[in-house]
């Protein structure tokens, strides 16, 4: 998965094939127009506010994709909270050489004032003040596959011989996989035999990182993916691994390698704990539908009908607007916001109220 998605020449996400958008292998929030952005900056200018509005305050983005999401948050803020927008440093984490150049390309043609943007990688990163935040990012992390055989945990490991990919099952590459699952309280060696699923490792060095380099903030984290406890429900025997080829979905990592994204869901209470260790307090959960309702989505959807609109811009705004609340689809993704060194006696965040309250 490793060498599928990142291999520097081949790679999915690293070699200038990617195709993300309606006519791409897949779309996310962000494909839907701006108003994803513009209510996930509401939430930033939130974070900003409980954090004392101070005079310097990083936004930190990892996997930006395009680039059209820090335009559409960084548009709206500088036309809507100006004062915000003095104190923004946005910093861009991408590890992709021909992303990167899409997205200063992109960035450069469509940001109506001028922000510092700094792209850098981890080792550069300066310890900030701020909010770190990813949309669909975690869950194309390389995962481990695991597999019950005789009460034993075996490993999925991939030979390519005759051809052909061929996998194997052995005993795992690190003790970290059966630690996992004791961390969860899960008794993975009593699940039948053939059981099958995904451990992601990489997630945890990822929080690690975020954690050294957050003095005081959050961490916000969108993405597909469920509690520890529905991730590993004994029927969900065969795992979460999916894969998208120009808008087909399956489960065949080995059909398109380098041509195809490959995922696998998240699991949140992972995150959460291996937070809580690393001084990453938990502010809460929720969905994407109750979060986006929270910033203001539902007014969106109500001023539709203020006679601003031709029918044909009506339509496409308003399938947009219910698409990103899709519990079925966008709406059912999970929003995690954790924090560091931050006063939450201040109240909740604005993104994890009740929005029918």
């Amino acid at each position: 998965m490793d060498h599928a998605l990142y291999d520097l020449d081949y790679g999915y996400y690293t070699s200038g094939d990617i195709s993300i958008g309606k006519r791409g292998d897949f779309f996310t929030s962000v494909s839907l127009g701006a108003d994803f952005g513009e209510l996930l900056a509401l939430q930033l200018f939130d974070c900003w506010q409980k954090l004392g509005s101070r005079s310097h305050f990083a936004l930190v983005e990892m996997g930006a994709g395009s680039g059209q999401l820090a335009v559409d948050i960084l548009n709206y803020l500088s036309h809507k909270q100006p004062e915000f927008y003095q104190t923004i440093s946005y910093y861009i984490l991408e590890i992709s050489p021909q992303l990167l150049t899409k997205q200063q390309h992109y960035i450069n043609s469509h940001l109506l004032e001028s922000v510092p943007i700094i792209w850098s990688d981890w080792s550069q990163l300066p310890k900030l003040t701020g909010c770190f935040f990813s949309n669909e990012l975690v869950d194309a992390f390389p995962v481990h596959q695991i597999v019950i055989e005789s009460g034993q945990l075996k490993e999925v490991y991939v030979n390519y011989q005759q051809g052909k990919f061929q996998e194997s099952l052995e005993k795992p590459s690190t003790d970290e996989l059966l630690s996992y699952f004791q961390m969860l309280d899960i008794d993975i060696l009593s699940y039948p035999d053939g059981y099958r699923s995904e451990v992601n490792l990489q997630a945890k060095l990822w929080l690690e990182n975020i954690a050294q380099k957050l003095e005081t903030g959050y961490l916000i984290t969108i993405d597909y993916g469920y509690d520890a406890r529905r991730y590993y429900h004994i029927r969900r025997n065969e795992g979460t691994l999916q894969c998208y080829y120009k808008q087909q979905r399956h489960s065949d990592p080995y059909l398109y390698p380098g041509k195809q994204d490959i995922t696998a869901s998240v699991n949140f209470t992972a995150l959460e704990l291996w937070g809580a260790e690393l001084g990453l307090e938990l502010v809460g959960v929720t969905k994407q539908a109750l979060f986006l309702m929270s910033l203001g989505l539902g007014d969106r959807l109500n001023e539709l009908s203020s006679g601003s609109y031709n029918v044909l811009d009506l339509l496409k705004k308003r399938d947009a607007l219910h698409q990103l609340i899709d519990p079925v689809g966008l709406g059912n993704l999970q929003v995690l916001i954790q924090s560091k060194n931050t006063d939450q006696s201040l109240g909740s965040l604005q993104g994890l109220r009740d929005p029918y309250t």
